[in-house]
């Protein structure tokens, strides 16, 4: 998967791009009228080896890319799991017979730790999903 970007900053070890991020809809061509297009303007620290730090200067545009596998992991992460131990939760909590704000409050807990398991192992997961720069 790639990205279009900018590069705002080089540090040593560390370039910062800017990337847009669009929603499926902004290749729409009535999305200008609907409403519902979004588009959010992201920066990214992307660590790079210290030797190349001359290849980039402000202002470059630059292509930013994660492995395709690495995606589908991250959203797999991100979007999957939680969805399935909400719904999990909720079903569960349910048919246990407890009262609509105990589900409610139990089911949210339960993402609450995911969440935190997810902080936790942050460092590790960030190993996992590498990004690179190249110039355009």
């Amino acid at each position: 998967m790639e990205h279009p970007g900018i590069v705002t900053a080089v540090k040593p070890g560390f370039v910062t791009v800017q990337i847009e991020s669009t929603s499926a809809c902004a290749a729409c061509a009535a999305h200008s009228k609907c409403g519902f297009a979004e588009s959010k303007t992201k920066s990214l620290d992307i660590p790079i080896d210290e030797n190349f730090n001359d290849n980039f200067k402000v202002g470059d545009r630059v292509t930013v890319t994660i492995d395709h596998t690495r995606g589908l992991l991250a959203t797999w992460w991100a979007y999957v799991v939680p969805a399935v131990l909400l719904m999990g939760a909720v079903v569960g909590f349910t048919l246990a017979e407890l009262p609509e704000p105990a589900v409610i409050l139990l089911s949210l807990a339960v993402l609450a730790v995911y969440i935190l398991i997810l902080f936790l192992l942050r460092k590790k997961l960030d190993s996992q999903f590498t990004l690179t720069v190249s110039p355009c």
